[in-house]
């Protein structure tokens, strides 16, 4: 259950985390990060904003996350595959709502070979039939069939699309009757790849060797492009059987929060009594360029339960809405936010996302992140929680519905 989307403020990398890098660069046409701390693993991500809001037919980015490592000019996918097996690396990518990335893990030493790869895959993917209906199109089927079953994938993605509509309300999913023509995703591949759209970030390699590698295969072409985004709002219910948010979001949402800090433990923030046995209750916020969407997802056994957990947390926004939090429990909600912004570029996967993301003009320092954070006021998260109650919210229910409750009757 999704309430409102907001006006983006950006996050992201700090000047602890660039004093780790070895180098950031502005080759032509892109842009390169790389550190270097001398472990035995190197990585190389390459992420283009190219994610399934700039799609230009339903279902087209997640086909193209697809593709990733399939035959090229210079070599099969079958010969990929071995290749990276000989070598004991791990080809993989991912798919969000504004970037793709393809991203190859392995030891030190053998960046030649993985760097080469990536390379083709950018700019000499054949993007053959007999691939596209034998190889790609059934994975797709079936991670669209695996989302569709999955209720908290499955409301998340229709949260979007009734918060959004076009844009970020594309699915990031093609459905489990996907199709999509050859040269449509060639031409999708020419303008993610395009110069001024990528960004390179490597551990455990230099940048002067990414940026050797990369720069031939970058392509003088348009980026794609979406529109600005705008909220709508919304509710829907099926049936079923199992730029960025202003910082005082960031804590409001941490102090709704009733997950504990200790595994196996109760939660003690401010609703975790209110929250009844067996109901998991998470709450998100999405952060894009343009806008972000903040809300909770509940989960559990029956349709009661869910309707409990869900008042529960409704109930709070609009106390805190008109009440102050208590300073006690303010500090804790603004120090939870705190880790998490900073823990995000911790560990390999985190550290290309948000790097990439930097480098494509999608975040910004860390360190302001953190000190406007902890320069909440309770005031600010008061309005915060006002603003939402006012707004038209977006809420998805999925499972019994002859139980599941309406919007209304959990006080949205």
């Amino acid at each position: 259950m999704l309430v409102k989307a907001a006006s983006a403020s950006r996050a992201g990398l700090s000047r602890y985390a660039v004093r780790r890098l070895a180098t950031v660069v502005d080759a032509p046409g892109f842009k390169i990060s790389a550190v270097d701390r001398g472990e035995p693993v190197t990585s190389i991500t390459v992420v283009a904003k190219a994610g399934s809001r700039f799609e230009a037919a339903p279902g087209l980015a997640h086909i193209f996350k697809n593709f990733a490592f399939k035959t090229n000019s210079n070599q099969s996918a079958l010969k990929t595959i071995r290749m990276a097996e000989l070598y004991g690396g791990i080809l993989s990518s991912s798919l969000s709502r504004e970037h793709i990335s393809f991203t190859a893990e392995f030891l030190r030493g053998e960046e030649k070979h993985f760097a080469a790869v990536l390379a083709d895959s950018l700019s000499s993917t054949r993007y053959s039939r007999h691939e596209l209906e034998e190889d790609v199109l059934p994975i797709v089927a079936s991670e669209s069939a695996e989302a569709n079953v999955t209720p908290e994938l499955k409301a998340l993605d229709l949260a979007h699309t009734l918060a959004f509509r076009t844009g970020l309300g594309a699915s990031l999913y093609a459905g489990e009757h996907p199709h999509a023509s050859e040269e449509a995703l060639r031409e999708y591949a020419r303008s993610a790849f395009s110069k001024g759209n990528v960004a390179v970030v490597g551990q455990g390699i230099s940048a002067d060797s990414l940026t050797s590698i990369f720069a031939p295969h970058l392509k003088d072409v348009a980026a794609p492009t979406s529109k600005a985004s705008v909220y709508h709002g919304g509710e829907t219910r099926i049936a079923g059987t199992a730029g960025a948010a202003a910082p005082e979001l960031d804590v409001l949402a941490n102090y709704l929060s009733p997950t504990p800090s200790v595994k196996w433990s109760t939660g003690t923030g401010p609703l975790a009594a209110n929250i009844p046995i067996g109901a998991s209750v998470e709450m998100v916020l999405y952060n894009y360029s343009d806008a972000a969407l903040f809300g909770f997802l509940v989960q559990a056994e029956t349709a009661e339960t869910v309707a409990a957990a869900a008042k529960a947390i409704v109930a709070g926004i609009k106390a805190i809405s008109s009440k102050a939090p208590e300073s006690s429990d303010l500090k804790a909600a603004i120090a939870k936010s705190r880790f998490r912004a900073a823990q995000a570029v911790e560990g390999r996967t985190g550290f290309a996302t948000v790097t990439g993301t930097q480098l494509l003009g999608g975040s910004t320092d860390l360190e302001k992140t953190l000190s406007s954070l902890a320069g909440v006021q309770a005031a600010a998260v008061t309005k915060a929680a006002a603003t939402l109650t006012k707004a038209k919210p977006t809420y998805v229910a999925i499972g019994n519905l002859h139980k599941l409750p309406h919007a209304d009757e959990v006080g949205l």
